[in-house]
């Protein structure tokens, strides 16, 4: 069995599926990727078994012949903008599964409506198949034509476990003294919500001073806020990322705008409390008001506030007993049920 990923930027969390698929399958897996982001310029290893390939060494009739000598049974396609990718895409769309993943969520925008009226040329002559995040992108899933059977959910996975056993090896820890400190992970855009989650801290701080402090992992175009409760630490790779597991207690991602978001996953296997904002695609499932952490309104400062104070004024059996609950939630996707998802369209 041969599968080809025609992929854009890769991610870490992408890999723990690999690892997965390499352990439970004997597929011969063949990757195409674009060049890592400078701004979040993650250190991959590739198992053995798996053969990458650089995007830029490939024109349209290099990527044609590369794939006509490898003779794929699957092909995974990373969205829709690489026109070389289509024309792959397009001429295996009648003879393999043909899948393409892609995180939108249907808002209803002109571009939006136009695609899905035009969906017979621009979309669905290039695939047979869908692979979405979850709940959030499945009305756009159906928008551009895919037929049910055809849509399959669950394809962000972070590292399970990997995550899970940081929980286990601080749960007692933390069951023993609670980390009053939250943690942000993410990229320093206006889009990540990450300067409302500093306003909405400080003013807390200045109206209500206590103990608890915010950790900011992340870099980008925006300038760190400076005050004494909240570190910014910069780019940090997913390999070192324990020890602020280890110290820290409550995840936060504020976003604007986030289709899916597997840092929650991530930090939800690790039996964290959340918070996020309503624009978190993934708090769909792994976040349940009030029982391991709170929504807020994106955007609404005083939302945040709010889902802060009530994290704020929690003791710490309640905040450890929602990170217990977190992690139960985070069980629903792991490298090896998106395994099973891929493995049942290769076999029908």
């Amino acid at each position: 069995m041969k599968i080809i990923f025609l992929y854009t930027e890769l991610a870490p969390y992408f890999l723990s599926c690999m690892d997965a698929l390499v352990l439970n399958t004997s597929a011969d897996i063949h990757i195409v990727r674009k060049t890592v982001n400078k701004e979040a310029p993650f250190e991959f290893s590739f198992p053995g078994k798996i053969k990458v390939y650089e995007r830029n060494t490939f024109n349209k009739n290099d990527i044609l012949a590369f794939v006509k000598a490898i003779s794929p049974d699957l092909i995974y396609c990373s969205g829709w903008k690489d026109n070389e990718y289509l024309s792959v895409c397009k001429i295996y769309k009648n003879k393999i599964p043909v899948i393409v993943g892609f995180d939108n969520k249907w808002t209803g925008s002109l571009k939006q409506r136009v695609g899905a009226f035009l969906k017979p040329v621009t979309i669905r002559k290039y695939f047979s198949h869908c692979w979405i995040p979850g709940i959030p992108q499945l009305e756009f899933a159906k928008k551009l034509g895919f037929a049910s059977e055809n849509i399959l959910t669950g394809f962000y996975s972070c590292d399970y476990n990997y995550f899970h056993n940081l929980f286990l090896q601080y749960k007692e820890s933390k069951k023993n003294r609670f980390p009053h400190r939250l943690i942000f992970v993410g990229r320093y855009y206006d889009f990540k919500g990450i300067k409302n989650l500093w306003s909405a801290f400080i003013a807390i701080q200045n109206e209500s001073p206590n103990n608890w402090e915010l950790w900011c992992l992340g870099t980008g175009d925006m300038e760190p806020v400076i005050h004494p409760s909240i570190k910014h630490f910069g780019f940090i790779q997913p390999k070192d990322i324990g020890k602020f597991i280890a110290d820290t207690g409550v995840f936060v991602l504020p976003s604007l705008f986030e289709p899916w978001g597997v840092a929650v996953h991530e930090f939800a296997s690790a039996g964290f409390p959340l918070i996020c904002s309503s624009e978190v695609g993934s708090s769909t499932l792994f976040l349940k008001e009030n029982e391991n952490g709170f929504a807020f309104r994106a955007g609404d400062i005083n939302s945040l506030k709010t889902a802060l104070s009530l994290i704020f004024s929690l003791n710490d059996d309640e905040l450890f007993s929602m990170g217990e609950k977190s992690s139960i939630l985070a069980k629903q996707i792991t490298p090896e049920t998106w395994t099973h998802t891929l493995m049942s369209v290769v076999n029908g």
